[in-house]
């Protein structure tokens, strides 16, 4: 097979006075002359940071891919792109998820790459990395850093982000002293990785295997197993392959490809941030995904997969148990995965998963025997989310599932954090705590803080869930019955700002309804009274709020929005 004219020797192949420049100046690195004649290079994607400690074994993940790149004759060529850090970076780390997919495409669109190698890991670095290269549509591959051990604590195993939930609803309660909180600390995460719940991070990388946009395996194996190295090797040396064939983002990343992963999605329980960076990433690449299809598509769907935050094993026993391609096969075996889908090591999914093992059954159920029923992700819809909001089945309470009750309203996070540790506020457990303002503008960014903590004067009676509702996000590791992504958002006027403190609200998940037991005319008066929140001054958060969509669209920012092509490269000299 001819291998197309490598787009990168519009850059090193010319025998012109650029080319001299293009080769003279790559030479201070020590780079001989025949690394120019031809090589395929590749570009390491790499968001290693300090900052990010998902992220921050990535340069020695970067070394193993160079090492598979270096053998199936390629050229690796490193380069850093914004890192978004979920545990540490403010407001968070979704305000700048559209920041550093732009990062992405412009860094590979503006280079002599040939194929990229996306290093991920922490939450937003996986859906951004995918979205910017989606826009580029280059050969590319993704590998994610991999999840931490099991944490351990007091002689039983804790979960990173789970564990920190429930721990410190015992601290509120009086239920646990704050000195074994603060022991847990280094026992929960005590290796390299990211979260090993089945949170976002672990939702995202189930993700990429899913769409076929990574190597079998990908998803659960830890991140300090040596076979982490290993897959990484594997990866640099298939993505020369992928150059040489020409095999695109946009060849895997169909239609087919976004239903798969709706569907493994339901069955790994996994995060509700899925849905926003699915929808997101079918946007780049030109594949129409609606918010609707993650209901009807999956919501039927049994939970296979018995992991916090929806069950007891961590991502460590889901490797061990067999991983991602044994939940590939059960949905293949039952009807729920079009085997067809084409993946990044050139075979369909069906034939890498065909004949996944499957080593223990507490772990990753059968359809027969399924860990939970219908535990996908519903989809809300009603007059206070016109436009759609979602609820984790797998992580809520089934007697909440239809609910009445008088609501609570907490106007900001501010608000809430003021008001919700007193002993005198009017709240009791059958309650709906309601949460403003903390949508994609609202907040802005769309913070993970839909999971409203419950009041201790209501922990203390034994209760551990109530209905809550938001325009916010939650960690993929939280649990509950939180009703999330209300849209439209308040802060943009949808109908959640018009709900105030004595408002019944009825949810009913089996008729798919969120509804604000209020008249028409008085909803009417409180929008006339209702003004929009003041614009930021200056930066990239005004561009943000200003353009950002609605989650119900994926938050993608308005003009990045549509297929994009492959790049063109131009001279610049």
């Amino acid at each position: 097979m001819t291998m197309k004219k490598l787009r990168s020797q519009e850059w090193f192949g010319r025998k012109d006075r650029d080319g001299f420049i293009y080769r003279s100046w790559m030479k201070n690195q020590g780079w001989p002359h025949d690394m120019f004649n031809g090589r395929p290079v590749i570009g390491i994607c790499n968001t290693w940071s300090e900052l990010t400690p998902c992220n921050a074994h990535f340069r020695e993940i970067a070394e193993w891919v160079k090492r598979g790149v270096w053998e199936a004759g390629g050229f690796p060529l490193e380069f850093p792109v914004m890192s978004l850090g979920e545990t540490l970076l403010r407001p968070t780390a979704m305000l700048f998820r559209n920041l550093a997919s732009m990062d992405v495409e412009e860094s590979i669109r503006g280079n002599p790459i040939d194929g990229v190698v996306l290093l991920m890991g922490c939450d937003k670095t996986t859906p951004s990395l995918l979205m910017g290269a989606a826009s580029c549509d280059l050969p590319t591959i993704g590998l994610s850093g991999g999840p931490m051990l099991n944490g351990k604590f007091q002689g039983h195993d804790i979960g990173s982000g789970t564990g920190v939930w429930q721990m410190s609803e015992k601290v509120r309660s009086g239920q646990m002293k704050l000195e074994e909180f603060f022991e847990a600390e280094s026992c929960m995460h005590r290796s390299k990785g990211h979260c090993m719940t089945m949170g976002t991070a672990s939702t995202m990388a189930s993700m990429v295997e899913a769409l076929g946009m990574a190597l079998p395996g990908n998803a659960a194996i830890p991140a300090v197993d040596a076979r982490r190295h290993t897959l990484a090797q594997f990866t640099g040396r298939r993505i020369v392959e992928m150059v040489k064939q020409d095999l695109r983002m946009s060849q895997i990343l169909t239609r087919a490809a976004f239903q798969n992963a709706i569907r493994a999605n339901a069955a790994i329980g996994g995060s509700t941030n899925a849905v926003i960076h699915l929808i997101a990433i079918a946007g780049r690449i030109g594949v129409p995904l609606t918010l609707a299809e993650f209901d009807t598509l999956a919501s039927h769907l049994p939970c296979l997969v018995n992991l916090q935050p929806s069950g007891a094993y961590l991502m460590e026993d889901f490797f061990y148990a067999g991983a991602l391609p044994a939940v590939l096969r059960e949905l293949g075996e039952n009807g729920a995965l079009d085997r067809d889908a084409l993946t990044v090591n050139g075979q369909t999914i069906w034939k890498n998963v065909a004949e996944a093992p499957c080593w223990n059954r507490e772990v990753i159920h059968t359809f027969a025997n399924p860990f939970k029923q219908n535990s996908g992700i519903a989809v809300l819809r009603g007059n206070l989310a016109p436009d759609g909001a979602v609820i984790k089945l797998s992580a809520a309470s089934p007697q909440l599932l239809q609910h009445t009750g008088r609501a609570v309203v907490f106007d900001s996070i501010e608000d809430f954090y003021a008001r919700i540790d007193r002993e005198d506020l009017d709240i009791d457990e059958t309650c709906v705590m309601v949460l403003q303002n903390c949508g994609p503008r609202g907040y802005p960014g769309m913070a993970e803080v839909g999971n409203m903590p419950l009041p201790p004067k209501i922990l203390r009676k034994g209760v551990k869930d109530m209905v809550r509702i938001s325009d916010a996000r939650m960690s993929g590791t939280a649990y509950g019955t939180v009703v999330l992504h209300a849209s439209p958002e308040a802060a943009a006027g949808g109908p959640l700002a018009l709900a105030r403190s004595g408002d019944t609200i009825t949810l009913d998940v089996p008729a798919r309804s969120i509804r604000l037991n209020v008249d028409d005319a008085t909803l009417a008066a409180r929008r006339a009274q209702w003004t929009p929140p003041p614009s930021p001054a200056r930066g990239y958060v005004k561009l943000y709020t200003e353009h950002v969509q609605q989650a119900n669209l994926g938050a993608d920012l308005d003009f990045l929005v549509g297929k994009s092509g492959a790049p063109v490269a131009r001279d610049n000299h």
